[in-house]
């Protein structure tokens, strides 16, 4: 969100994506998961190499937990800002980028919802301004 708002401006909505954004991001750490309990219960006996079993079980969780952390934080560190005189759009973690369009330059305004969307409440919405190049 902007640092402050303008005179006479009134924050209306601040969010941040949906929370399916991050279950949509946990299929690979999932994925690699069953994968890995596959190989653990198919191809890798007790006898052969003991402790491999135990490192890639580890480096699986690992590597999912750490997957599931960088998710949490790209979510964190998106966020949407609605005021009665102006969108604003801020995203990254290390550099910052913000996107910022008044209310009386929107031209058209857009939203896309799928079945499952509207089961759980999330869409896309694509707001066009007013001399906005490719919007």
């Amino acid at each position: 969100m902007p640092s402050e708002l303008l005179p006479g401006e009134n924050l209306v909505l601040k969010a941040h994506p949906h929370w399916i954004v991050i279950v949509k991001s946990l299929v690979v750490p999932v994925v690699l998961l069953i994968v890995v309990a596959i190989l653990d219960l198919t191809y890798l006996n007790a006898n052969y190499v003991p402790h491999l079993r135990t490192v890639l079980s580890l480096a699986a969780i690992g590597i999912a937990g750490l997957w599931l952390i960088v998710v949490w934080i790209r979510w964190q560190a998106t966020s949407y800002t609605l005021t009665d005189q102006r969108i604003n759009i801020e995203t990254g973690v290390f550099s910052r980028s913000s996107k910022t369009i008044p209310i009386d330059r929107i031209q058209d305004c857009t939203t896309k919802q799928t079945l499952f969307g509207r089961m759980l409440g999330y869409g896309r919405v694509e707001v066009d301004a007013a001399g906005a190049q490719g919007a």
